[in-house]
């Protein structure tokens, strides 16, 4: 096992996966050893075959059953996990719900189109299903990481219905221009299965707009202590903190949380989890790992791919 992290530690700058620093990724070569993304992301499930009655057959009056519920309205507070992510002691992303923050409003398509501007990081939301994020490029459009395959849609047709906002501010790292915000969407364009260097479209979409090679699968070693913090608000004074060793990993239990809702995630930690007895003055935070039989990253999930390695 030593030999193994002499090895590792010793890569040479070229063999781990990164980005240039004018957020042109120059890293065109096959990555030994990395991760790769091949399956279906939420919206690929197969069509549901038409509704039955009890006896196999159609619904008496010939319909198709009876009418869907209707829709309840968006609610953030409601549906969305407060938290803020950390690496070691700097936060690098926040979702809070103070008073007086906007950002976490969603609005139609068609009035989120007024509220873009080339560069920006958009993300549609739903009750029940992951966040999907994409790159304003200008003239209506946007890039995203759809069904194993980058590509540019109106913004219309990528809401797929549903309301979105702008998410410029929810990560904190420095971005880059507009250009090359805009550049690196549209580079990738029509990349798809073997050719893409990320899990899910957030990670592709924040990778675009700040050029860090942290948001691409297998771009930091997993060596030695978990560095990333998912500290999860419970109430006003009470947050849980989850650890992982790359924000790849703290991303997919992210966006995890995000689509089975607050209810869950609150169910779910006052069931599972055992934290450890707190630390002195620091009664209010609890700090473990997932839940055992859950790993950190339960890509076969995720919304737009499962790790196989390669």
């Amino acid at each position: 096992m030593g030999n193994q992290v002499e090895k590792l530690t010793h890569l040479s700058y070229r063999e781990v996966p990164t980005a240039d620093p004018t957020g042109v990724d120059r890293d065109d070569g096959p990555r030994i050893g990395v991760s790769y993304i091949f399956s279906n992301d939420d919206e690929d499930m197969e069509p549901q075959p038409p509704p039955q009655g009890p006896d196999g057959g159609g619904f008496p009056d010939g319909g198709d059953g009876p009418p869907p519920p209707q829709p309840q309205p968006y609610d953030p507070r409601l549906h969305e996990v407060e938290c803020s992510v950390f690496y070691r002691d700097e936060c690098i992303y926040q979702k809070s719900f103070a008073p007086g923050s906007a950002v976490l409003s969603t609005y139609t398509p068609e009035n989120l189109l007024n509220k873009c501007k080339p560069g920006d990081l958009v993300e549609f939301v739903s009750q029940a299903q992951y966040p999907h994020w994409a790159v304003y490029v200008g003239n209506f459009q946007v890039v995203h990481l759809h069904r194993l395959e980058v590509i540019n849609s109106f913004l219309t047709d990528a809401s797929q219905g549903r309301r979105g906002r702008v998410v410029n501010d929810l990560y904190r790292y420095k971005p880059l221009s507009p250009s090359a915000v805009v550049r690196n969407a549209l580079a990738h364009v029509g990349a798809k299965e073997r050719e893409l260097s990320w899990r899910n479209s957030e990670s592709f979409a924040a990778w675009c707009r700040y050029g860090k090679r942290e948001f691409k699968i297998g771009g930091e070693l997993r060596i030695g202590k978990q560095p990333y913090r998912l500290q999860i608000q419970l109430s006003a004074q009470r947050s849980h903190t989850l650890e992982f060793q790359s924000l790849e990993d703290l991303i997919m239990e992210k966006r995890r949380n995000d689509q089975i809702g607050r209810a869950a995630v609150l169910q779910e930690l006052a069931t599972h989890l055992h934290p450890a007895e707190p630390e002195e003055g620091d009664s209010n935070v609890a700090r473990t790992t997932p839940p055992p039989g859950r790993p950190p990253a339960p890509s076969s999930e995720e919304e737009d791919g499962e790790a196989v390695a390669h």
